[in-house]
């Protein structure tokens, strides 16, 4: 194994960050990451802090740089596991891009990820962060992982109930309390994801924007690959390409409220956006209470808001992550002292 020093991390964040990694190791595969902890040197490097995993880096924000070792997951590898007539079990490494795995599922023949297109990131962060969009999560589709025991080298197997899924969450985003534990956040790398795609094929059109594009085209009953195409053009239309302007999607999450708060938020601002959720509480549109509050195309320093979409941060050149969490801060302070709303934000911050 080659460990690499002094390695530049903006090609590996979304955010287009500037921030260097003290170590770096790039893990192609699990014998990789063994040989890793079997040498002399894994004592020496995760001494003072466990490892920094990561994937696409489409969910990170950098405020320096980082000084615990980084293992760059670049695990690859597509393959159809088995097929029955109740579905497909499919199964890809940790380091193969998330959209591009959505792409390839379709032209298999294999439909059910379709509403998650165009998300950024690797397959191996789409279980931590319980990824979703458009009225599918990832829980929805998923059938287990393999991930990798960082402290003894052990191989284990995860399930749905195993992986503590929750909205935008899992026990992955959780460290330890204690010797015995659940979380995992820092103690454990995902390697491979495997998903259940369920037979026969079923549509989640039941979104406004799927539905104004059924409206729109005349298109009534779309097949997967046309809802792909759907949310590809939705998305791009709404969302800023990284490639382009620096972001990490989706800042905060959408938060959820009593029926009684939602009503007492409707009586003030009756345009809020919301949605009834199965559990008897309200979730409102993040998005929409930023704007509200005024921050739409706004910003601190080169960090500001995307004037398309203000549940996004952007980098308008030359943004610090210092700067994108100060704006973020401000973002939560207008909220709170108008809604009573504390927003969460959705990346993780190093």
């Amino acid at each position: 194994m080659v460990v690499e020093n002094n390695v530049a991390l903006q090609p590996y964040n979304s955010f287009g960050i500037v921030a260097r990694a003290q170590r770096l190791v790039r893990v192609r595969e699990e014998a990789d990451l063994l040989q890793l902890m079997a040498s002399a040197d894994w004592r020496a490097l995760t001494r003072e802090a466990p490892p920094f995993v990561l994937g696409g880096g489409s969910n990170l924000v950098i405020t320096g740089d980082v000084k615990p070792l980084v293992i760059k997951m670049e695990i690859r590898g597509r393959r159809l596991v088995e097929e029955t007539d109740k579905g497909w079990l499919v199964e890809a490494g940790a380091g193969e891009g998330w959209h591009e795995t959505v792409r390839w599922t379709l032209e298999q023949g294999m439909p059910g990820l379709e509403n998650l297109a165009l998300i950024p990131g690797c397959v191996g962060a789409s279980p931590v962060q319980n990824i979703g969009a458009y009225g599918v999560e990832l829980q929805d589709r998923f059938s287990e992982l393999d991930a990798i025991d960082l402290q003894t080298g052990h191989a284990f197997t995860l399930n749905a109930a195993q992986c503590g899924f929750g909205y935008r969450d899992s026990v992955f985003k959780h460290t330890p309390a204690g010797d015995k534990g659940l979380g995992l956040a820092g103690r454990a790398v995902i390697t491979r994801v495997r998903f259940w795609l369920p037979k026969p094929w079923k549509p989640v059109v039941g979104y406004a924007d799927l539905e104004r594009k059924m409206a729109d085209t005349g298109i009534t009953h779309p097949d997967a690959r046309q809802i792909f195409d759907w949310i590809c053009a939705i998305r791009s239309a709404k969302l800023p390409d990284p490639a382009v302007i620096g972001n990490a999607g989706s800042f905060f999450k959408n938060p959820t409220v009593s029926e009684h708060q939602c009503a007492d938020i409707i009586a003030r601002d009756p345009k809020v956006v919301h949605y009834p959720m199965a559990d008897g509480s309200i979730k409102l549109a993040a998005g929409w209470l930023i704007d509200a509050c005024g921050w739409k195309g706004r910003g601190v320093g080169n960090a500001g808001v995307y004037e398309k979409q203000a549940l996004v941060l952007v980098n308008r050149g030359g943004a610090t992550g210092g700067e994108v969490m100060t704006l973020a801060k401000a973002i939560q302070t207008s909220v709170y002292e108008r809604f009573g709303i504390l927003l969460e934000p959705e990346p993780v911050v190093v």
